[in-house]
């Protein structure tokens, strides 16, 4: 029978403080557009579950998935633009 008590100073010899780190927060600040136009969908997606969708109901939907998109694509450029910085 294999002891684990061996590897348990392998497993916890990094505790983890659970806080994000800069790198992280830099990650998500640059995707707070993003997070906001998928919250503004999900709550138009969510005030057509119980009630028959109207012609408003339809162009707010429209409209919250334009904002996704347009968020994921300027998201998308810009990470483009961040990976791609070599010469052209």
């Amino acid at each position: 029978m294999l002891s684990i008590a061996a590897l348990q100073a392998v497993v916890t010899a990094t505790p983890f403080d659970g806080e994000p780190t800069n790198g992280e927060l830099d990650v998500i600040e640059q995707e707070i557009p993003l997070i906001l136009a998928e919250v503004d969908l999900l709550d138009a997606q969510i005030m057509t579950i119980d009630r028959p969708v109207t012609e408003l109901d339809t162009q707010r939907l429209r409209r919250a998935r334009n904002r996704v998109m347009a968020a994921r694509r300027d998201l998308t450029n810009r990470a483009g633009i961040a990976l791609s910085g070599g010469a052209a």
